[in-house]
């Protein structure tokens, strides 16, 4: 199992390279506050003073140590990522390393940063581990660190932590209430059962005397599925005095085997069984997701190719043919796309969930126009009084006998031009959703997301041919509404006015009571017939404006008196009729209005859009323009291309581990 911890280092160099790690690789994050002897525990484990030390916060960036066992080889050294194939076997010179690519990224004021820096020390007094040291936990900010220090620290190592395959290396000051350990309280926010939580006890030698940490030793005050080990660091007289890690490490092994309370349990105690428990599980745990990492490094890997693809293959921007050929290509999956997606023949409009594609056209047509038509009242806006009103006028001096058909036509022709603006509204939404198909459209053209410029004047293209697709269209339904205006057809065979139609019959007046006085009689050739002629009657003249009670004839006159059977009558027959003759042209809008907008505008914006994008896009003097790649993309293929190639290498070192 000795050979899987060097694939997972090499994992981690190949993905640091790349400026990202895309899988969560086996690791053991130390986690601790900047009093728990984080850095103590570090080099005791090593063997060797190599960290930076100092007030406050030092460790500002996150430390991958690789420690890599070499048995045939007595000599020590250490290489970083960042500077391959130089090698330090002064560890002092490993020091000021650290310390000088630290404030290079972080400033030299405190500043913390996120990117790691990647050490491997090989040496024959270490086991295989690979340990990641991050910043202590901090409340208080100082110099160049911002208000809001600890959440960033916090979340820093939040981020560590909270991948499945870290074992959490949590550190707590035994001189302090296990209960307030930010370690303990980090790890159980993302391993609250504890299963892959290591806790470590510092300075078990510096404890106020009469008190013990047995309970926590055996796990018993808060159980963690690893449990704990007990280390006792050098002090900081210790440090100042250069006193060696080797005399500190037997210094430590006297007082766990001598202690009252700790020598049962002394060889589970210590900094080397410390670092074999931590070799144990890293290489149990590594062993233990090997497969599942080969298979996710092969989906990702399949995942990045896809989305490289997406950014282009820049050798087809090499010479105006081959610019020309990628613009019609692009060109003609755009206009395919946009007909598939209006016939619902592309797999986009193949939605269990809602409706899509050419089928929100038929919606609009179905469910949103005809029922609005449908609701509209015949005689909506027409009152009794306006039809009484209606009929005087048609008769003129007249009263009529007969219901007038001047009136029926006047009526009628308001209440179809009530059909305009909704069949307008209709092919306005029917364009709007046009343009958001388009929208949709050039959204999964990949090429369009690559070349900005290109996107921006095919859209405009389109849009200039759907706009004036619709104006023919917009004139067609007025025309329609016009249509029925100019004639009413009222021998049309739903009229039931073209239909013999009968209403209660009025009686014809008497001549009785026609001749309400008889008129004078004469007989002709008769001599015994005498005329009576009456003489002229003669009028006064008045100086004042009313003549025997007359008034003057008001302004504006309205209908203010009841209702006659006969108004009555006419008024029920100019209601039947217009609600009859309504409904006819009502159903013919409703059948046409729909044909009118596919044929001027969906049908021709169909048949039409590539043509009419060849001839607005398709010229060679504009091919460099249009097909200028943003700099993001080149960017992101750039980052895309060396994440696959990481990938890649990746998964050539984990193919070489066989047997596991």
């Amino acid at each position: 199992m000795e050979q899987l911890l060097p694939v997972i280092n090499k994992l981690q160099d190949v993905f640091t390279l790349a400026g990202a790690e895309p899988i969560d690789l086996p690791q053991i994050v130390v986690v601790g506050s900047q009093s728990s002897g984080k850095s103590s525990v570090l080099e005791h484990i090593v063997g060797r003073d190599f960290l930076p030390r100092g007030s406050g916060i030092v460790t500002r960036r996150p430390l991958i140590l690789q420690l890599s066992t070499n048995k045939l080889d007595s000599k020590e050294w250490g290489e970083f990522l960042h500077k391959p194939n130089v090698r330090f076997a002064d560890f002092s010179e490993i020091r000021e390393e650290i310390k000088r690519e630290t404030d290079r990224a972080a400033g030299s004021n405190k500043g913390v940063n996120n990117t790691p820096i990647n050490l491997k020390i090989s040496s024959p007094h270490v086991l295989n581990l690979t340990l990641v040291d991050l910043p202590g936990m901090t409340r208080v900010p100082v110099g160049d660190q911002p208000s809001n220090i600890e959440d960033i620290i916090r979340k820093m190592i939040k981020g560590y932590i909270a991948k499945p395959n870290s074992i959490i290396l949590a550190l707590t000051a035994a001189n302090t209430d296990l209960s307030n350990s930010d370690a303990l309280q980090l790890a159980s926010e993302v391993d609250p059962e504890g299963k892959r939580t290591l806790g470590v006890l510092t300075k078990l030698d510096i404890m106020d005397r009469g008190t013990s940490a047995i309970d926590v030793l055996y796990n018993r005050a808060i159980p963690l599925a690893l449990g704990y080990v007990g280390v006792v660091n050098r002090s900081q007289e210790d440090i100042m005095r250069d006193k060696p890690i080797s005399e500190a490490l037997k210094t430590e092994a006297l007082f766990f085997e001598n202690h009252p309370n700790y020598s049962a349990i002394a060889s589970r105690c210590g900094t080397p069984f410390l670092a074999q428990r931590l070799n144990e599980i890293l290489l149990n745990h590594i062993k233990d997701v090997l497969p599942s990492l080969k298979t996710k490094i092969a989906q990702k890997i399949a995942e990045t190719d896809a989305e490289l693809s997406t950014y282009g293959d820049v050798g087809l921007l090499d010479s105006k043919s081959s610019q020309g050929a990628l613009l019609l290509r692009i060109i003609t999956a755009f206009s395919d796309d946009f007909k598939n997606t209006i016939d619902g023949k592309s797999p986009a409009v193949m939605n269990k969930t809602e409706i899509s594609g050419g089928a929100r056209i038929n919606y609009i047509f179905t469910d949103m126009y005809t029922p609005v038509l449908r609701e509209i009242d015949p005689l909506q806006g027409l009152t009794v009084d306006e039809i009484r009103t209606a009929l005087r006028n048609a008769t003129g001096p007249h009263i009529g006998i007969f219901v007038p058909e001047s009136c029926f036509e006047q009526l009628v022709r308001a209440q179809i031009s009530r059909l305009e603006d909704p069949s307008i509204r209709c092919l306005d939404l029917v364009y709007e959703e046009l343009l958001k198909l388009v929208s949709s459209v050039e959204s999964r053209i990949p090429e369009l997301q690559r070349f900005q410029i290109l996107r921006e004047n095919l859209i405009e293209a389109v849009t200039d041919l759907l706009r004036g697709m619709r104006n023919p269209a917009r004139q067609m339904i007025l025309n329609m509404i016009a249509l029925h205006l100019a004639y009413i057809n009222t021998s049309h065979s739903d009229f039931i006015g073209s239909k013999t139609f009968s209403l209660p019959q009025q009686q014809p007046p008497q001549a009785s009571a026609i001749n309400s006085t008889t008129p004078p009689t004469s007989t002709k050739g008769n001599a015994n017939t005498q005329r009576t002629i009456s003489p002229p009657v003669k009028i006064a003249r008045r100086d004042s404006d009313e003549v025997e009670g007359l008034r003057m004839v008001p302004s504006t006159i309205k209908i203010t008196t009841s209702a006659t059977e006969k108004e009555n009558n006419d008024t029920e027959l100019i209601k039947t009729l217009l609600e009859s003759y309504f409904n006819t042209v009502r159903k013919n809008i409703n059948d046409t209005v729909p044909k009118a907008i596919m044929h001027f505008l969906v049908n021709t914006a169909k048949e039409n859009m590539h043509n009419e994008l060849v001839n607005r896009l398709y010229h060679a003097e504009k091919f460099s323009e249009l097909l200028e790649e943003q700099h993001g993309i080149v960017e992101k293929r750039k980052a895309c291309k060396a994440m696959l190639d990481a990938l890649q290498k990746a998964q050539k070192i984990v193919n070489q581990v066989r047997g596991m």
